[in-house]
């Protein structure tokens, strides 16, 4: 079995055992296929290529990680995404999550707030073939507001509370998925639903373990801010 089909095998594992959390056992196929294309070696610093493909995060530099396989797939499912959808990935990172998106939609504005990680996912992307997916580097406290409204914002960082600008910048039936709560631990992932008539309502879907959103910029990009 190649290191993308064990990636698969183990993300329908954890999709099952995380059920009593989550309400379903499985991710969707289209998620799933999209997985498997996008080369997520390519994601990771060198030195742990070898890993690319286990299930679990793994460190990008910079205090960041890319996230586990398996909750990139949760996330990405609970978007509930369409072919013309416009999407918000907030906390790019290396960009491997905004290259799953981008195979499912016809949009992604990623959003990095550390320059050196804006500047090497953009060019990283680009070099990939991943022509839908523009990177900025930005604040992800304040959403991206030139672009919105989006049909769906993923954020890859937990904030201790929601920021209003990404509700704010959620088109009437949108979907945010993010994480919630204290720094490292006692965090929930969530879905953020906006209903057509502008009301908002919020479930959580399993507890989890991110990095810390931070509210402010780090670096000196060359990309537009």
């Amino acid at each position: 079995m190649s290191g993308v089909e064990e990636m698969i095998a183990s993300i329908r594992v954890e999709a099952k055992s995380a059920a009593p959390w989550t309400g379903t056992a499985t991710i969707g196929e289209r998620v799933l296929e999209v997985m498997a294309a996008v080369p997520r070696h390519e994601f990771v610093p060198a030195a742990l290529r070898h890993a690319a493909y286990e299930d679990h995060p793994l460190s990008i530099g910079h205090g960041q990680t890319i996230s586990q396989p398996y909750i990139v797939a949760l996330m990405t499912d609970l978007l509930e995404l369409n072919d013309d959808d416009v999407v918000l990935d907030v906390g790019t990172g290396s960009g491997y999550q905004a290259a799953v998106l981008s195979r499912l939609v016809k949009q992604v504005y990623g959003l990095e707030n550390v320059a050196a990680l804006a500047n090497e996912a953009q060019q990283r992307l680009r070099q990939l073939g991943y022509d839908n997916v523009e990177v900025i580097w930005g604040n992800g406290f304040n959403g991206l507001l030139q672009h919105a409204p989006y049909d769906a914002i993923v954020v890859a960082a937990a904030p201790e509370t929601v920021p209003e600008a990404l509700i704010e910048q959620l088109a009437p039936g949108g979907r945010l998925v993010i994480p919630v709560g204290d720094r490292y631990y006692g965090q929930d992932l969530k879905l953020v639903r906006k209903g057509h008539d502008g009301k908002v309502s919020s479930k959580s879907i399993l507890p989890v373990a991110f990095v810390p959103l931070i509210d402010g910029m780090v670096g000196d990009a060359t990309l537009p801010a």
